[in-house]
C-alpha cells in the first residue's frame, strides 16, 4: 500500500484545514485508515482513526469534536477536517493504514503496517 498525504500548510489560530491520504496498490475499503502527528521534539501521537467501510470512528481526546476523519472508498481517500485549530496542533501530520486492527489497538502506531510520508501544520497565534 502506497500512501499520500497532503493538504498541510500555514493557518491561524481558529482556522481551518483539510488534509488529504490517497492510497493506492490494495484494495482500500478492507484498510483501517489513521491520522497520527508528531510535533517538534515529541513523541507521535495518534490523532482519529476510521476502520473500513465507515464502521466507526475514533478520536483523541484533544482534538475530539474539533477534527472529523472520513473516508471516500470511491476515490481511495481518507481525509482530516480540522476546525478550531490551535498552536498545539502545530506538527507533521502522517496518515497511516492497517489491514487488521481491532478496536482497543486503533490508537497504537504499531498496529499500522502502512505509512505515508507527514505534511506540515503550522497554526499560528
Amino acid at each position: 500500500v502506497q500512501l499520500q498525504a497532503s493538504g498541510g500548510g500555514l493557518v491561524q489560530a481558529g482556522g481551518s484545514l483539510r488534509l488529504s491520504c490517497a492510497a493506492s496498490g490494495r484494495t482500500f475499503n478492507s484498510l483501517t485508515m489513521a491520522w497520527f502527528r508528531q510535533a517538534p521534539e515529541k513523541e507521535r501521537e495518534f490523532v482519529a482513526a476510521i476502520k473500513w467501510g465507515g464502521g466507526g470512528t475514533f478520536y483523541s481526546d484533544s482534538v475530539k469534536g474539533r477534527f472529523t476523519i472520513s473516508r471516500d472508498n470511491a476515490k481511495n481517500t481518507v481525509y482530516l477536517h480540522m476546525n478550531s485549530l490551535q498552536p498545539e496542533d502545530t506538527a507533521v501530520y502522517s496518515c497511516a493504514a492497517s489491514s487488521s486492527v481491532i478496536n482497543s489497538a486503533v490508537r497504537m502506531s504499531d498496529m499500522y503496517g502502512y505509512w505515508g510520508q507527514g505534511t506540515l501544520v503550522t497554526v499560528s497565534s
